[in-house]
């Protein structure tokens, strides 16, 4: 294992992320690049490369130390043995390559290694808890289908809202106004968007509505209460899982814990370490290292 170094990714619906150490530990370079979910294709991969090649760069590295590196990726979509298999099949010329859902990286990274849950809320949403070395996840199926409490179901609830009250449909609200008059108050326009939106596209929209259900707007606290329902039930099942401990992270992560039932806000705990280190111990322990 001499000379070996290890790669990780934390690859989101958001952003990407890269981090690269040597067999010690010591972090050699980092890197940044866009979205990443699986479920977008080659889009995907040319980001978690680009990531990579940036870490490489920053650590002075010429390309063939891939050669030597041991690649693990968290990354969202994961879940899609499909979409695994495509971004396998695709040019990683890496000493060793292994796939895992960013929600696993995560709980690994956030628990030392050790027996927890975590949930993540930012773009998507997903639980997941260890138990005895054995994972068990909750949600995180997708936009379409799962996903709740996320930044892109909030945002997509709202702008239905939006429309439904432009349309005299449903109450109107300064948070409705707001994001009608983002698409000109045309639902034309709206529709052109929606047909070409990404899930974090979607998710842009949550920071306006925790901030009007903050500043008194109904229509915005109802559909806040509703995502905080939401997250409550996955939390509810984690603890069913045997979750003592649960991290919560994700860029939605600040604006749920007051609003949530002590009996489940009382298990947060934060975080020993971040998805980039769970993912640097999959690299690791597929090295056998």
């Amino acid at each position: 294992m001499a000379g070996a170094l290890f790669l990780g990714i934390d690859a989101g619906g958001t952003h990407c992320r890269a981090r690269l150490v040597d067999g010690d530990g010591t972090i050699l370079g980092t890197g940044h690049a866009g979205p990443a979910n699986l479920g977008i294709g080659a889009q995907a991969h040319n980001s978690i490369i680009a990531a990579g090649r940036e870490a490489f760069a920053e650590a002075g590295l010429a390309p063939s130390a891939r050669r030597r590196t041991h690649l693990a990726i968290g990354a969202a979509g994961a879940d899609d043995p499909a979409a695994v298999d495509a971004l396998a099949a695709r040019r990683l010329p890496f000493a060793s390559v292994t796939i895992r859902s960013d929600a696993i990286t995560a709980c690994i990274g956030a628990h030392g290694g050790a027996d927890g849950g975590l949930l993540i809320v930012g773009t998507g949403s997903q639980g997941i808890v260890r138990r005895k070395g054995r994972f068990q996840r909750v949600g995180g199926w997708g936009f379409l289908l799962s996903d709740q409490g996320s930044a892109a179901v909030l945002g997509n609830r709202a702008v239905r809202q939006a429309l439904a009250a432009h349309e005299g449909t449903a109450t109107p609200s300064p948070m409705t106004q707001q994001i009608m008059s983002a698409f000109d108050n045309s639902p034309a326009e709206l529709l052109a968007w929606s047909r070409q939106s990404t899930p974090s596209q979607w998710g842009a929209f949550s920071p306006l509505v925790f901030a009007c259900a903050d500043a008194g707007d109904g229509v915005a606290q109802h559909l806040v209460d509703a995502a905080v329902a939401d997250v409550a039930h996955l939390l509810e099942r984690m603890v069913e899982l045997g979750a003592e401990r649960i991290a919560l992270v994700g860029g939605l992560a600040d604006q749920y814990p007051s609003r949530l039932p002590r009996r489940l806000a009382r298990r947060f705990v934060p975080p020993e370490r971040d998805a980039l280190a769970g993912a640097i111990d999959l690299a690791r322990a597929a090295a056998g290292a």
